[in-house]
């Protein structure tokens, strides 16, 4: 049988994986020989244990579904919103001088600035947390339309009024087409904000089910397995989402490049 040697192994794992895993493996030393001796360092078999075999562990993937769900209902809201308002600013002149420097301005507060005021307006619940996933998700894809419909070249605009076109077939057949690939990144940016929006809604305001209250609770009772289980969950829900956007684009647009 022929050996298979280190070098030849090492080049069979993607570039991008070599931080992580050698990471891991240091993560893995440390815990396995002693050296960092805390009950707040746990060891990686510790935390790939937790979210299957420990009752509280387990409590990750309901919370995992909640925030799921937030995020699917308040960034279509957002993603809505941002579309019609992106598009009547970017085709309006008044709208353009009218309303989009209010929203311009607004977008300049960081987001998680508007948690307190939200839940003097709406309270600590379901809402809340509903209402910021929208707004997290409202700024990227508001931008992006309204730059996009703005950057349609102007030979288009020429050619849609020599042939007299109504106006939804103007939209339909030469602003959108023209603005998608710029609608591409901010939907893409949208996703990502909408999904850390929502967890990062659910932690500051604690109560409820997701992924956020999941890691509070975890971190108010000193349990580290559990709140680094919900890290790794945080992180490869924003990977599986920014994956599946880039492959709906694809499917649904193929012509569209970024």
């Amino acid at each position: 049988m022929a050996e298979v040697s280190v070098p030849r192994i090492l080049a069979t794992v993607p570039k991008g994986a070599w931080v992580p895993l050698g990471l891991l493996a240091a993560w893995a030393l440390a815990a396995g020989s002693g050296v960092a001796a805390s009950p707040l360092f746990v060891s990686p078999l510790e935390v790939l244990r937790v979210p299957f075999a420990d009752p509280d562990g387990q409590e990750v993937w309901a919370a995992l579904g909640a925030s799921i769900l937030r995020v699917v209902g308040g960034g279509l809201t957002g993603v809505l919103l941002g579309l019609v308002l992106g598009m009547l600013c970017g085709l309006s002149r008044v709208a353009s001088l009218g309303v989009a420097p209010t929203i311009h301005t607004a977008r300049q507060i960081a987001v998680f600035a508007w948690i307190p005021l939200f839940t003097a307006w709406f309270g600590n619940g379901e809402a809340t947390k509903l209402v910021f996933t929208a707004l997290s998700t409202f700024f990227p894809v508001f931008l992006a339309t309204e730059r996009g419909i703005r950057s349609t070249p102007k030979a288009l605009e020429e050619v849609a009024r020599t042939l007299d076109l109504p106006f939804g077939k103007r939209l339909l057949r030469f602003y959108l087409p023209a603005a998608l690939p710029t609608i591409q990144v901010g939907f893409r940016i949208a996703v990502l904000s909408a999904w850390i929006g929502t967890i990062g809604a659910e932690y500051a305001i604690g109560n409820g089910r997701g992924l956020g209250s999941f890691i509070a609770s975890a971190r108010d009772q000193f349990r580290m397995d559990i709140v680094l289980v919900g890290v790794f969950v945080l992180a490869a829900g924003g990977v599986i989402f920014n994956h599946a956007c880039e492959r709906l684009f694809a499917i649904l647009f193929p012509w569209a490049k970024e």
